[in-house]
């Protein structure tokens, strides 16, 4: 790779990544189990108490690439509440943001076992920047301030339409357009406001085999938009096999087992489609769910979602 004398391409990517602040929040490719940490309507709505663990490596093998740790939990409160705890940590070169959001959620019953959710979420973003990690031009405006600590409040909110086979869902997780400094325009920028539509349907091939179609969309003004399509295989109610594409970004790998009904593991694998290709050798994905579901409660069926 010809950056030397210049920056290296952890840095590189970090520009780009500055450059594209307000463009786009962390992704998943378990995106169809890991909902309520994009629509707070979500919360609640296994009907029993929920913690989704997650752990991404993008791209490894090249310096500064991003890493994601995510935790959610949520459970039903009283009658047709539903309250969440959700936090991210996402790391990228020298940065290092953690997301924290409190949810609510309130659902609406209607017939056959469909349900009309309405969510909110409230919380912050700590980002903090370390200049020193890493070979950057001294000379560069960007580089100035070795150290850059922010609070940005969070307020969202989220509508979420659901039955035993189906759900869509339509969700801002931030309606506050932070003003924060960007080094590289070397201007006052506005996060702009990040819009999440998704869905899914289980079809009953067989009477051990489910498919089910799932997509989701992610919306921001200046920004391309950005599809993820899946397609999930459940065999036995009990091993889940699929596969998954991201729109002009990668192609994936996912699989997944329900150990025992309080008990789900989950792993995804993507091979990047776009020039990095070149310096990576893929993305890892890898989730943990824990139901606490008693046992005159328990699912008659493993969910998709």
């Amino acid at each position: 790779m010809k950056l030397k004398n210049k920056i290296t391409l952890s840095a590189l990517m970090f520009l780009f990544t500055i450059l594209g602040y307000a463009q786009q929040d962390p992704q998943y490719t378990d995106y169809m189990f890991n909902t309520m940490i994009v629509n707070p309507a979500y919360a609640g709505s296994r009907g029993h108490l929920s913690l989704l663990g997650l752990y991404r490596s993008q791209w490894v093998g090249l310096d500064g690439a991003p890493k994601t740790q995510s935790l959610s939990v949520d459970s039903p409160v009283g009658r047709n509440v539903g309250l969440g705890l959700s936090i991210v940590n996402d790391e990228l070169g020298p940065s290092d943001q953690f997301n924290f959001n409190a949810n609510f959620s309130y659902t609406i019953n209607f017939y056959d076992n469909k349900r009309l959710s309405f969510g909110v979420n409230a919380g912050g973003k700590l980002l903090n920047i370390d200049w020193s990690k890493g070979n950057f031009q001294e000379n560069e405006n960007i580089f100035q301030e070795n150290i850059v600590n922010e609070f940005l409040p969070t307020i969202g909110a989220g509508v979420y339409f659901h039955s035993e086979k189906s759900y869509v869902g339509l969700s801002v997780p931030n309606f506050l357009t932070n003003q924060y400094y960007d080094g590289v325009q070397n201007a006052v920028d506005t996060e702009k406001l990040h819009f999440y539509l998704i869905g899914g349907y289980v079809f009953d091939l067989s009477s051990t085999v489910k498919f089910k179609p799932a997509f989701l969309g992610k919306f921001v003004t200046g920004a391309p938009v950005i599809v993820d399509l899946s397609a999930n295989f459940m065999f036995h109610e009990a091993f889940r096999l699929g596969v998954a594409y991201r729109w002009n970004d990668s192609v994936s790998g996912l699989v997944g087992m329900q150990v025992s009904p309080r008990l789900m593991i989950g792993y995804a694998y993507d091979y990047t489609t776009t020039p990095l290709q070149d310096f990576n050798t893929g993305t890892h994905e890898i989730m943990l769910r824990f139901e606490l579901v008693s046992k005159d409660k328990q699912l008659k069926s493993p969910r998709f979602f």
